[in-house]
């Protein structure tokens, strides 16, 4: 695992720098340089993520009653910092670099709770919450190998068509190619409204469940992305800067004053030593690439302008930068559509006014009217990211051993 020193970089186009460092005496100390008036501002906030040291937010989902109890303390920070954004708590600055630059410290979303900020934060601070190395592909072969040493099947290229169904009992699958597997017990970790919608053709979803896919957004935060490989060493730049414009560029209709960008110069496992790869998430919508995908053409040369602009500001930042360029891949809501199978390229969005309940309750982990089917992932939780994931699919297995009557029992991986 690696673990960060600096959260990002954010540099604003007059040259102003502020340095989200992950230790809080150094975040606290950098705060206070270069916004003395907000010194006060800075203490309560500081404070608050010290607070949260001591509360694994991502783990109360799957915590003991005892484990619980301990944190009983702490639990009025949740709704407290859960009703706050990033780009409201920003406001309360007097100092314009901070007014500008806090809103975008969390992967750019300013309309993130702190509550997510802060407990990120004090995971970093912690080193309990760090980055694989190697990447996805070497974090999921480990999950794989893992799965097969305790006696596990794994079959790749074989995408589930229709869950079977008896008697409102789920029994199995069957696959695109027509071949049935019987099961115990059937668990969906596949996209929410493919399973609800398509494999089980809609019989299982309540109101509930129809208002919150009705409602799915034309687009998510980082649902475009520039990945560029780069002949360059970049050891020495940040991992992840946000980098605000002099002039907004606008693709697809849409302005964008900065833009997020992440440099891979931490593992020397995704790139041949003294290259680098570099990847710029932006947000856009489904609608207006499936409109341009009527024509394959037009939908190239839309992707080829994206990574034109995106390699222009990059150029300006690290000079050089375009004549190094080795690899350009652009993807778009369709692609994570056709590659991962999540309707319209689209991550699990919040449960409208579902709060903290929500979160510890989950959203679709079972469906009403059917049994011996259990969800696990975002859509299961309607709530983003790897951790989610894991307690998810883990609460999915306790679940199941109760169902069973058996004891729910874990251990370590090196055990």
């Amino acid at each position: 695992m690696h673990f960060y020193d600096k959260l990002v970089q954010v540099e604003l186009a007059d040259g102003q720098q502020f340095v989200a460092h992950t230790d809080l005496d150094r975040l606290e100390a950098h705060l206070k340089e270069l916004a003395p008036e907000d010194s006060r501002l800075v203490d309560e906030y500081i404070h608050a993520a010290r607070r949260f040291l001591s509360i694994d937010l991502l783990g109360l989902p799957m915590a003991s009653p005892w484990q619980l109890l301990k944190a009983l303390p702490q639990m009025p920070l949740l709704p407290k910092w859960g009703k706050v954004t990033l780009e409201q708590f920003a406001e309360r600055f007097q100092n314009p670099l901070m007014r500008q630059a806090f809103p975008t410290l969390q992967y750019d979303f300013p309309g993130i709770p702190m509550l997510i900020h802060l407990s990120f934060l004090a995971g970093c601070h912690n080193r309990i919450l760090g980055w694989p190395s190697g990447g996805s592909l070497a974090f999921a072969r480990t999950i794989a190998a893992r799965c097969e040493s305790l006696g596990g099947e794994i079959h790749y290229r074989s995408p589930v068509e229709k869950i079977l169904v008896e008697n409102d009992r789920a029994v199995g699958v069957r696959l695109r190619d027509g071949t049935e597997h019987r099961s115990d017990v059937v668990v969906s970790a596949s996209d929410g409204y493919t399973t609800i919608y398509g494999m089980l053709d809609g019989r299982y979803a309540d109101a509930r469940i129809r208002a919150y896919y009705d409602a799915a957004p034309d687009g998510n935060e980082m649902n475009l992305c520039v990945a560029l490989g780069v002949a360059r060493n970049m050891q020495e730049e940040p991992h992840a800067l946000t980098l605000f414009l002099e002039q907004p560029v606008v693709l697809l209709g849409r302005p964008h004053g900065r833009l997020s960008v992440e440099v891979y110069n931490w593992d020397p496992y995704l790139a041949p030593p003294g290259k680098t790869p570099i990847k710029v998430l932006l947000k856009t919508t489904y609608s207006q690439w499936k409109a341009l995908s009527a024509n394959r053409a037009r939908y190239e040369e839309e992707k080829a302008r994206v990574a034109e602009t995106v390699i222009d500001v990059l150029d300006s930042r690290f000079s050089g930068l375009r004549q190094q360029i080795e690899v350009v891949d652009v993807s778009t809501p369709l692609t994570i559509e056709r590659y991962t199978g999540n309707y319209h390229g689209l991550q699990a969005w919040g449960v409208p006014g579902g709060g903290m309940g929500a979160m510890l309750k989950g959203f679709t982990r079972t469906l009403p009217g059917l049994t011996n089917f259990h969800m696990a992932g975002q859509w299961a939780e309607a709530m983003i990211g790897i951790s989610t994931a894991a307690i998810s699919g883990r609460n999915a297995v306790r679940r199941i051993c109760k169902q069973d009557v058996r004891r729910f029992r874990s251990r370590r991986a090196d055990d």
